[in-house]
């Protein structure tokens, strides 16, 4: 839909994005950043309504309404054309910027793509697509598509090789695309999304674009209906599918695929663990993406233990959590390798623990973050392959630490008390206002506020900010919110604020501003305490730290008991 196309003189602020050829986020910071932007005429608070006519006018005076993103132009342009469908969108992208002209439709977005290509390169041009679709709501159709943070870490542990790179569960191709660096001779993948494959075929191809190195991506069930069954290659990633029970163990019972054993139905990721081997080269390598369950469940200890007895097993890497694309659960990178005919395993499995990190890296592994655990270790009644068991972080300087924390604990209890205001007291409660209390719906109706969440901003020199967030979570607008239930519900556009001059204003508001730095500096003080007490008790407990000298058992060291008489000192209970 554009702005023609909309039936009355008013628009939404999705409306406004679209035919702007700007996001939601843009039209919003617009509106709180742009104190000239088009004040609402009708809809509600949480949903405004604009006038047409005065949101073009000011767009026509806006550098953003004239020199929107081509990107977000085409991004809009494919939405409109191909609704859900983007994985087909991208791909038709890509045949378009590899010369099929006919592929791609609407002619808004071929327009925008040669606009794109003008200064960009087309590898980016789809690069910032394939970002676009990874984070938005359309990407449900491509289940198990790799995030780019994760092709980024997987890039960095494949390493480079001059041979033929593999993916047998590619997806749009984002690791396909990632590893190998450019010298690859060939990169082959497999998929059964048939939209992801076209994906995954024009972003390789644009990738080797200039070599003469060759892609092929082909549709189809890897485990079920391999199309490479002969294929060696010199680097294998994958992310496979997790949690699949249907993945054809019946039909694949004898498969000479199961070097280490047959899978049970529920270690599918075992079955696509050992389909990558089956395809490794001697000397070649393999970076399987999986959940960290598949290094300790019991039903996968005994695939487990052949793998790591045969050598097959080089290293397990831990991963921080952010890299999945649809949960949050952590996930593991699993190294193998296949010794050439003249090498042997080390004797050892590499773990690496990198879940403290950023999402964004490092990859490099500090000393305290790996460790080579011999074979024999690994291989108990629980062959347990998970890094965080066999990685230790380094034993803290508890004196050093524990000096540090008592002189900060000291400096921050000096602020604390200057930071506690000092408030006269009124002669009796009420009468906090000049008038009548004004409600917060009438000052969103007035643009004066604005909601930013749970939280209501002032936007207008005529409210103290932190007068408007101290009264707005108010003990009486806390009330106000409760339902008859009891449930807590916050409804800010049924709070009420004292009606106030300026003056009275900023005396609240800055009393309001201590209270809030007394209570974060409140908060600091017991984070920094507990780590205290913690580092203290294992200081203790382990030997590292000593109780203070015993001087005789002063009052400081008596206690009470529960009838309030005073209790034994220690020499006297001492036989």
């Amino acid at each position: 839909m554009t702005a023609d196309d909309v039936p009355s003189a008013e628009v939404t602020a999705a409306e406004i994005a679209r035919f702007a050829g700007v996001t939601r986020a843009a039209v919003s910071n617009w509106r709180r950043r742009r104190p000239d932007f088009p004040a609402p005429v009708g809809g509600s608070s949480t949903s405004p309504l604009f006038s047409l006519a005065e949101v073009r006018q000011w767009l026509a005076g806006q550098r953003e309404g004239r020199e929107a993103s081509e990107e977000v132009r085409l991004w809009h342009a494919l939405r409109d054309t191909y609704g859900e469908g983007m994985a087909g969108a991208l791909a038709a992208v890509g045949e378009y910027l590899r010369g099929d002209e006919e592929g791609l439709s609407g002619q808004v977005a071929r327009e925008a793509v040669d606009r794109l290509v003008v200064d960009r390169m087309p590898t980016e041009v789809m690069d910032a697509l394939v970002a676009r679709l990874l984070e938005s709501t359309t990407r449900s159709a491509l289940d198990g598509a790799s995030t780019l943070r994760l092709a980024r870490a997987v890039r960095e542990f494949a390493g480079e090789t001059s041979g033929t790179v593999f993916d047998p569960a590619c997806g749009i191709g984002s690791l396909l695309v990632a590893v190998g660096g450019a010298a690859v001779q060939s990169r082959l993948g497999q998929d059964t999304q048939a939209d992801a494959v076209r994906v995954a075929q024009v972003r390789a191809a644009l990738a080797a674009s200039g070599t003469a190195a060759p892609v092929q991506v082909v549709a189809g069930d890897s485990l079920r209906a391999d199309a490479f069954p002969e294929l060696r290659a010199d680097l294998v990633v994958c992310e496979p599918p997790t949690a699949v029970a249907d993945w054809g163990r019946e039909q694949l019972l004898v498969d000479p695929r199961w070097e280490a054993g047959v899978p049970s139905r529920g270690e599918s990721e075992l079955a696509w663990l050992q389909h990558c081997y089956h395809h490794m080269a001697l000397g070649g390598r393999a970076v399987v993406v999986l959940p960290a369950s598949v290094a300790h469940r019991r039903s996968g200890r005994r695939i487990r233990a052949e793998l790591v007895r045969r050598g097959c097993v080089a290293a397990v890497v831990a991963l921080p959590p952010g890299l999945a694309a649809s949960h949050a659960l952590p996930l593991h990178l699993w190294l193998l390798s296949r010794p050439s005919a003249h090498g042997r395993s080390t004797g050892t499995v590499r773990m690496v623990d990198l879940s403290t990190n950023s999402p964004d890296g490092p990859w490099e592994a500090q000393l305290h973050q790996e460790v080579e655990v011999p074979l024999i270790d690994l291989l108990d009644n629980e062959v347990d392959l998970s890094p965080s068991r066999y990685v230790r972080e380094p034993e803290p300087d508890y004196a050093s630490e524990y000096a540090t924390l008592r002189e900060e604990l000291d400096a921050r209890l000096s602020r604390l008390w200057a930071l506690l205001p000092e408030l006269p007291t009124r002669g009796r409660a009420g009468d906090l206002d000049d008038g009548v209390p004004v409600a917060v719906s009438d000052l969103l109706a007035a643009g004066l506020v604005r909601l930013d969440g749970d939280e209501l901003v002032s936007v207008s020199d005529q409210l103290d900010p932190d007068y408007v967030r101290g009264f707005a979570s108010s003990a009486a607008n806390v009330r106000r919110s409760t339902s008859s239930s009891g449930t807590f519900r916050a409804d800010l556009q049924a709070a009420r604020l004292p009606r106030m001059d300026a003056e009275r204003q900023h005396r609240y508001g800055d009393a309001f501003r201590s209270l809030g730095a007394f209570e974060h500096e409140l908060a600091e003080l017991a984070r920094i305490g507990n780590r205290a007490a913690r580092l203290a008790r294992d200081g203790l407990t382990g030997g590292a730290l000593d109780p203070p000298p015993f001087d005789g058992g002063g009052p400081e060291h008596q206690s009470t008991t529960n009838d309030g008489d005073a209790a034994v000192g220690r020499e006297d209970r001492t036989l």
